[in-house]
């Protein structure tokens, strides 16, 4: 990418490739999302057979990759079969069918806020926390907050690998030039929204144009959600109760932050209408001073001739909460689940957790708290100025149609969308999301899990 163009490329593994008639479809197909999938080496004579599929692309995947080779040099009695499966609904969709057929890979990655929708006990298997000691992971290795989330009916069926929140990325050149920046080259403390409105100003006077870069549109947009998500988490407000039966909706709290929302693009604070790589496009060309995003676009701009910084998100409306997801590990459901394969599986995930600092290239913050204390990752910048968020992150409620590539940010991300480029009111987007919610609350888990 240049500095001044967004390149022709597949879109971001984190665009959604469709919402429920894609899960439809998928699993209408039964082959959806399996283009690409490494194909299963044969397993030499005395190698422990160790099978895992993940859907890491791009820079994720290239840091995936280096991992995979490392544990592979490690670990030359077990035979690594890694599969890339295509991100999104179809990646749900097959890792699905093969838990409820019984015939799963060991291990698998799954989004931590997606796992109560999954099926835990059905299509996934637990995990057994004395072989996990025996190689060096046990719960205090974790935040409590990621590690519980985990835990359903007692069981732990997800071992957290990261979290990945929205962040503030800044321009440190316009920042410098709007007065914005410590001694030290970091970004002031903003505190309120008063005072984050008014940097905006500031930096919006050096460019000329607004001063922030937000996802507003585009096919499948999420970045409204999340942005709506993190604010809203700020003012301490819920969707749902902790069952995800009962919308929680604080009107009040909500159009706060639907008002805010809307004030950002109207007084031309931000961008009125990007899509999620016009985002990129705009803060990597120089032309704008801050982007709220997730933290995985750093390997972009990093390879770009682009002086910048991260933090975490400001906080604006009293607490210093940011929406993120997590990856995690997970047991795919085995009829046969156990012996070496099984406790492979369980190694490798202990390996991986402890090799993290190679995955924090990739922007996202390791869950094995020990890694947040290496050298090697306090040396990687940008990317470890924000790592204190890890106890600060927001997932969403745990309900089957939520979480990374969910109907839930397809849905909500459709209505707030509107709010950002002034087709709806904040209270008629409040209005639809809770009827949204209502129809989504409604609909059963095609997956069949309880939640």
């Amino acid at each position: 990418m240049r500095r001044t163009s967004v390149p022709d490329r597949a879109p971001s593994r984190r665009r959604v490739l469709g919402g429920m008639a894609a899960l439809a479809a998928t699993t209408a197909t039964g082959a959806a999302g399996t283009a690409g999938c490494a194909a299963p080496a044969a397993v030499g004579a005395g190698r422990t057979r160790l099978r895992f599929w993940h859907l890491y692309g791009g820079g994720d995947g290239v840091n995936m990759q280096t991992m995979l080779d490392a544990y592979r040099a490690a670990h030359p009695e077990v035979a690594l079969q890694a599969s890339t499966l295509q991100w999104g609904a179809p990646y749900y969709t097959k890792l699905g069918m093969a838990g409820a057929g019984g015939r799963a890979p060991e291990v698998a990655a799954l989004h931590l806020a997606r796992l109560p929708g999954f099926g835990p006990g059905r299509l996934l298997d637990p995990f057994d926390l004395d072989l996990l000691a025996e190689h060096g992971l046990t719960e205090k290795d974790f935040p409590a907050d990621l590690w519980r989330r985990g835990r359903i009916d007692g069981a732990q069926y997800a071992v957290p690998l990261d979290t990945h929140p929205m962040v503030l990325y800044y321009n440190t050149d316009i920042c410098e030039k709007a007065g914005l920046l410590e001694a030290d080259g970091k970004l002031k403390p903003i505190r309120g929204a008063e005072e984050f409105t008014a940097a905006l100003r500031a930096a919006g006077k050096v460019t000329g144009r607004p001063g922030l870069a937000v996802e507003t549109l585009g096919a499948g947009t999420i970045g409204p959600w999340r942005l709506f998500s993190t604010l809203y988490s700020q003012t301490g407000g819920t969707l749902l109760d902790e069952r995800a039966t009962r919308i929680t909706i604080d009107d009040g709290k909500a159009l706060t932050v639907l008002r805010f929302m809307r004030r950002l693009t109207e007084e031309g604070l931000a961008h009125r209408r990007l899509d999620y790589n016009g985002t990129v496009g705009v803060f990597g060309g120089g032309e704008t001073a801050f982007l709220l995003n997730g933290e995985w676009e750093v390997s972009t701009f990093a390879n770009l001739d682009l002086p910048f910084s991260m933090t975490r998100v400001p906080n604006l409306f009293g607490r210093p909460t940011a929406q993120a997801d997590s990856h995690c590990f997970v047991l795919p459901h085995q009829r046969d689940r156990g012996g070496e394969s099984d406790e492979a599986a369980h190694a490798f995930v202990a390996w991986m957790l402890k090799n993290t600092v190679e995955w924090a290239k990739g922007g996202h913050v390791p869950a094995y708290l020990p890694t947040l204390e290496k050298p090697g990752y306090l040396e990687l910048e940008p990317q470890s100025e924000y790592r204190s968020v890890i106890d600060d992150v927001v997932l969403d409620p745990p309900a089957w149609f939520a979480g990374s590539a969910s109907s839930m940010w397809i849905e909500l991300g459709a209505v707030l969308s509107g709010v950002l480029t002034g087709s709806r009111t904040p209270q008629d987007a409040l209005d639809e999301s809770r009827a949204r919610l209502q129809a989504l609350l409604d609909t059963p888990n095609p997956l069949g899990g309880d939640a």
